[in-house]
């Protein structure tokens, strides 16, 4: 058996491998591939950077890396929470007592009893400099 014979199987095992394994890293580096919208992220205000610590321990596992949304929850960066259809107490009254399913197909979200009013002020400040930053501003809410 000469050299090309014996160091074809490893080449071939040796792309194999490097195949799956980038394909494997590339699966996993994509930390919000569901999103449901892109969101452009504003330098923030030191109010609403602390709303990002509370909306990250929170808020993110269900509605999605800067309120992107995900398989879980709905995007909050979305005309659908425009200040003028969701004021700032639609978000304080969702935490409290939870929200049933209506605009989308999540269900029903639970509430987020040990939220403090503070921590909230700060998130929904948060959530409404991301939209800004995405063309999401108020809009009159028409029945």
């Amino acid at each position: 058996m000469n050299l090309k014979d014996k160091l074809l199987p490893a080449f071939v095992a040796l792309i194999v491998v490097g195949g799956a394994a980038a394909f494997v890293s590339e699966l996993f580096s994509r930390s919000n591939a569901s999103a449901i919208v892109d969101v452009k992220v504003p330098k923030l205000s030191e109010t609403a950077a602390q709303g990002k610590r509370a909306f990250d321990a929170n808020c993110a596992t269900c509605h999605g890396e800067s309120g992107s949304g995900s398989d879980q929850g709905p995007p909050l960066v979305h005309s659908i929470y425009n200040p003028g259809h969701h004021a700032d107490d639609a978000f304080f009254l969702a935490a409290k007592r939870g929200v049933r399913q209506h605009h989308w197909r999540f269900g029903n979200m639970p509430p987020l009893p040990d939220m403090r009013d503070e921590d909230l002020r700060t998130l929904v400040q948060y959530v409404r400099e991301l939209q800004r930053a995405n063309g999401i501003t108020f809009q009159p809410h028409n029945m």
